[in-house]
């Protein structure tokens, strides 16, 4: 596969994830952990069916490590972001999650041989200017700071690093993630019969998100972004990232789930700039 066709996969991640906040809206009642083993069981099954009808099941086992990774990235993410839709406002929930790429661009200043440059401090301050926004208490009912709002944020910190340490993975191949998936669906499944009351009477609207959570924005954006991550152009997936956070923030308005706003759209567009401002120099190179 070449890195131009590579690339061309991963964008594909980008527009799943724009669907991400609608289909987690749209899963209503289902509890959190319940929502990420059923997601993650019909999103593994979904890669092993594609890895079986490439002839490619002999590539499937993950490295422990990788499993580990899988674990603490897409488990761990996925969790904390379901937690956070339900539990905040979800346009506010859903745009402090993307404040993942310009975490992606600060971590890799800090790995050997980066360097934190000015830039990269003046796009976290935007970010965190668009953040601060959110949770004043100037949109919906006024509310302010929410336990959704420290959940995504903590699920955009997940992910970014998982994002950057899954580079040193490039070896593993993608369709492992199906084993990975359902394998993390065990652990979520435990902690839902712990923490939570099972609900298996849905609406055909809950049912529709989950079955979209599981077959677009979860299973095969996974395993697209893995492809791009590892053999793609990062930087040029890294940029057109920034476009997630406002397809997605619009499909939520235009679907009834989040009001318009001016301070919406102000804090929309800040955190795309600050993760513009901040990879400035990468995207040009």
């Amino acid at each position: 596969m070449t890195s131009r066709t590579a690339t061309l996969i991963g964008f594909l991640a980008i527009l799943l994830w724009s669907t991400l906040a609608l289909f987690t809206a749209m899963s209503g009642r289902v509890p959190p952990f319940q929502l990420v083993g059923m997601t993650f069981v019909i999103g593994g099954l979904l890669i092993l069916a594609i890895a079986a009808a490439r002839g490619q099941l002999a590539r499937i086992r993950p490295t422990p490590a990788s499993f580990a990774l899988g674990l603490y990235g897409p488990f761990g993410d996925t969790a904390l972001y379901y937690a956070a839709v339900k539990t905040a406002p979800a346009a506010e929930a859903n745009l402090i999650h993307y404040l993942w790429p310009l975490l992606i661009v600060l971590f890799a200043a800090l790995l050997p041989g980066g360097r934190l440059r000015p830039r990269h401090l003046v796009g976290a301050l935007i970010g965190l200017a668009a953040t601060a926004l959110l949770v004043s208490g100037g949109l919906g009912a006024g509310q302010g700071l929410a336990l959704g709002h420290l959940l995504a944020a903590l699920g955009a910190f997940v992910w970014a690093s998982y994002s950057v340490v899954s580079r040193r993975f490039a070896t593993v191949p993608s369709e492992s993630l199906c084993i990975t998936m359902l394998g993390c669906a065990i652990p979520a499944f435990a902690c839902h019969l712990a923490f939570e009351t099972t609900l298996w009477t849905l609406t055909a609207v809950e049912w529709a998100g989950v079955f979209g959570l599981g077959l677009g924005s979860i299973g095969l954006a996974f395993v697209v972004w893995d492809i791009g991550m590892k053999q793609g152009d990062v930087a040029l997936l890294g940029v057109a990232s920034y476009a997630a956070p406002v397809l997605s923030t619009i499909i939520l308005v235009l679907a009834g789930y989040a009001q318009p706003s001016w301070l919406l759209a102000v804090s929309c567009v800040l955190i795309v700039v600050g993760a513009v401002v901040a990879s400035w120099e990468r995207s040009k190179a």
